[in-house]
């Protein structure tokens, strides 16, 4: 118990040890790919208002990851998924 409310007020600086059956009520308004995209769009952005270089890179790498996150989340949702033999 004391990891998860480690972990809990960590996440949650608001937290104060309140009975973890109460969820904060939040509605999900997108899908994860809607997000992934955005973010992956956003990432791409502000890379090429950025000169060549480290920092430009790494923006331009969490796009990539952005989309290959989204291309597994296809991939393990996806009906015809099949378990490994």
């Amino acid at each position: 118990m004391f990891r998860l409310s480690v972990v809990a007020s960590a996440l949650d600086p608001d937290w104060t040890g309140r009975d973890m059956k109460h969820r904060r009520g939040f509605k999900q308004t997108e899908t994860l790919q809607e997000t992934l995209a955005r973010f992956a769009i956003e990432m791409r952005e502000r890379a090429e208002a950025l000169p060549a270089g480290i920092e430009r890179e790494q923006l331009l790498k969490r796009a990539r990851n952005a989309d290959t996150t989204a291309h597994l989340d296809d991939w393990a949702s996806s009906p015809g998924l099949q378990p490994p033999t």
